[in-house]
């Protein structure tokens, strides 16, 4: 991979679907993709967005607002599914883990969706792949 960041919708498929290649080629451990924290198309929270994949788990942090629509979004993808809900005491969130069994541009489609339509960022959004 030569790129490591995109702001457009169709450069940050193709981004993704790239890191998600090449995570599987080098069998890494994890491949994260960032929301930039100085982007203003943020909502100003604690913490940017971020996606990571673990071979074929998709991992994110997520409220209770985002779980639904994380949750409404999945029907869109039925190979995808929850496997695993985790919600500290300490924690004001829910990790949510998800097995994602599909190529490349599925889950970079999914990538792009979630950001989209789950943690609700603007269509300019600035991602970054920091980890392949």
């Amino acid at each position: 991979m030569t790129r490591f960041d995109a702001a457009t919708e169709t450069e940050r498929r193709r981004l993704f679907a790239d890191a998600v290649a090449a995570h599987r080629r080098r069998s890494s451990p994890v491949m994260t993709v960032d929301v930039d924290p100085d982007d203003d198309t943020t909502d100003g929270g604690d913490v940017a967005p971020w996606i990571q994949l673990a071979g074929t788990e998709v991992v994110l942090d997520v409220t209770d607002a985002e779980l639904e629509r994380l949750k409404d979004l999945l029907g869109e993808y039925p190979e995808f599914r929850i496997d695993e809900l985790e919600s500290p005491e300490d924690a004001e969130g829910t990790n949510a883990v998800i097995t994602a069994r599909s190529d490349p541009n599925r889950i970079a489609g999914f990538i792009e969706a979630a950001f989209l339509r789950v943690f609700e960022l603007e269509e300019d959004y600035r991602a970054w792949v920091t980890a392949v």
